[in-house]
């Protein structure tokens, strides 16, 4: 067996693609870092629930605690969707419609400054090739890591293990982990799923794709 790697850092989202990636990342380093960014969206609270569920099902030392970081976003977002609950988009939207302006570049910024604290030198997130924003672009990601060497004299990667897969793809990849615990939803009814939204179509259309249940 190949030894294992050092640490990296997980951006996570409680989400299937970022769960996936805490599982199998466990199996090529010898500490993974999960990080939460917090803005404030409606659907946060449940995906903590069970992003923290889902670390505790998998009983390994490789996985540290999950670190949450809260970094407001309604003054700046203003009247959106993601904080008042009016007009989420729906279970037949397109995924455009999704969109959340400067998500992955606030999202690595904060995480990068983690990554700096802790000697982190890789940062991971579930980015898939379906993806149509363009901050997920593989331009928009080594123009960051260029960035990161400049701001904080030493190289930081981004790894974005599932960028050519698709959602099916992951759930295959990642057989024997715990998918059941993961949350993907825009406006949870408690700590479950709407089954209503753009996410928790995408969620159905993927399980049944790869031929398997939602738990």
């Amino acid at each position: 067996m190949a030894t294992k790697q050092s640490k990296i850092c997980v951006l996570a989202s409680g989400g299937i693609e970022s769960s996936a990636l805490i599982y199998l990342l466990t199996k090529q380093y010898r500490q993974v870092f999960p990080v939460y960014i917090s803005h404030g969206f409606i659907w946060e609270n449940a995906e903590q629930y069970w992003l923290k569920k889902f670390i505790r099902s998998l009983k390994t030392p490789s996985v540290e605690p999950l670190t949450v970081y809260h970094y407001p976003l309604q003054k700046i977002y203003q009247n959106h969707w993601g904080f008042s609950g009016e007009k989420v988009p729906g279970f037949f939207s397109r995924d455009e419609a999704v969109f959340l302006l400067g998500r992955n570049l606030l999202l690595l910024s904060l995480a990068s400054i983690f990554c700096y604290q802790n000697k982190i030198p890789r940062i991971a997130l579930g980015i898939l090739a379906s993806n149509p924003f363009p901050d997920s672009s593989s331009h928009f990601f080594t123009s960051l890591e260029r960035t990161f060497r400049m701001g904080y004299q030493t190289p930081l990667k981004i790894e974005r293990p599932f960028s050519k897969l698709k959602k099916k793809d992951v759930i295959c990849l990642a057989k024997g982990a715990p998918l059941e615990l993961t949350f993907s939803c825009l406006k949870p009814r408690g700590r479950f799923h709407c089954g209503k939204c753009n996410k928790c179509a995408e969620r159905e259309k993927a399980f049944r794709a790869a031929s398997t249940g939602d738990g």
